[in-house]
């Protein structure tokens, strides 16, 4: 572990650890979401991607996730107003929100309360599980079948559908932020559609508001996936680059839980600053963010022997 002066806002209390990788340095402190986000300067974040507590009864070590409704939203308040305060004018929130069958308007509570302090600019649908039928894929695709793919909870109900995706609440300061759309972009199916649209030059088109991100196979729960909720690295790295890696010089994760934006500021190569109340928690996501930066480290010194 290297503790390190770091490219972050002055004014924080000492980091319970910090890790330094080439160019960027990744923080992270013990304690309260709202305590750090107040402590902050103004408009000295630019970038912040977190998965909060969802108030569905989840069994965190460290939190009541059964807290009374208004409750609740007042909680919800209050840190998103601390954020929108720690946030650049140009900066950016995604929050990922999940709900239930039985409590279908909590997310969308959560963006309510949310819209009080900032501008919904965008809603991306992270969808976890999906199905293709082979007829509507195309020749194009070559499937031999019809396709299921990707990882959900099964709900046994003759009332309610599985449940297969969460909400992504783009948010900002202005509704004005301006975005990396082909950062994540997806290659056209048709090369000559690059010549009718203007932001074609790449081959790309937008990816749009629905991203599938499965969470990777595990094969112990208690082992490889502690935290009770936490969505997997890929989807804090599409939304880092989504907003413009090259904008986001101070990423923050107000609820570290697993460390999963962290982990992708290490891909990424930006400065990290995250909080949780856990300290086992916090402990799994130093570990496992630790073990990214030894990856990243290590693909780094194998591109040099190649060269």
């Amino acid at each position: 572990m290297v503790i390190a002066q770091m490219h972050l806002p002055r004014g924080l209390p000492k980091p319970y650890a910090s890790l330094r990788s080439t160019g960027n340095i990744l923080r992270f402190h013990h304690g309260d979401a709202i305590e750090l986000l107040e402590r902050l300067p103004k408009a000295s974040i630019d970038l912040i991607v977190t998965s909060p507590p969802y108030n569905l009864g989840v069994r965190y070590r460290s939190f009541n996730d059964s807290l009374p409704p208004a409750q609740y939203l007042d909680w919800t308040d209050t840190w998103i107003a601390a954020a929108k305060r720690a946030l650049t004018p140009m900066g950016s929130l995604f929050l990922n929100v999940g709900a239930t069958p039985t409590r279908p308007w909590s997310a969308l509570d959560v963006a309510q309360t949310a819209r009080r302090h900032l501008q919904l600019q965008n809603v991306i649908h992270w969808v976890k599980s999906i199905a293709i039928d082979r007829a509507d894929a195309g020749a194009r695709s070559m499937l031999d079948r019809d396709l299921a793919v990707g990882h959900y909870k099964p709900i046994n109900s003759t009332r309610f559908v599985n449940d297969c995706h969460e909400f992504i609440f783009h948010l900002t300061p202005g509704g004005r932020t301006p975005l990396d759309r082909q950062a994540v972009g997806v290659p056209y199916q048709d090369s000559s559609n690059m010549t009718r649209w203007r932001a074609g030059g790449k081959g790309l088109r937008c990816r749009g508001n629905t991203w599938f991100i499965p969470y990777t196979t595990i094969q112990s729960r208690v082992r490889d996936r502690p935290h009770p909720a936490t969505f997997p690295p890929k989807l804090p790295e599409w939304c880092i680059r989504l907003h413009g890696v090259d904008r986001a010089d101070r990423v923050m994760d107000p609820f570290v839980g697993l460390g999963s934006t962290s982990i992708a500021c290490v891909e990424l190569g930006v400065n990290f600053v995250g909080v949780e109340m856990d300290r086992n928690y916090l402990e799994e996501a130093i570990a496992r963010t630790r073990a990214a930066l030894k990856t990243r480290r290590k693909r780094a010194r194998l591109t040099r022997n190649l060269r």
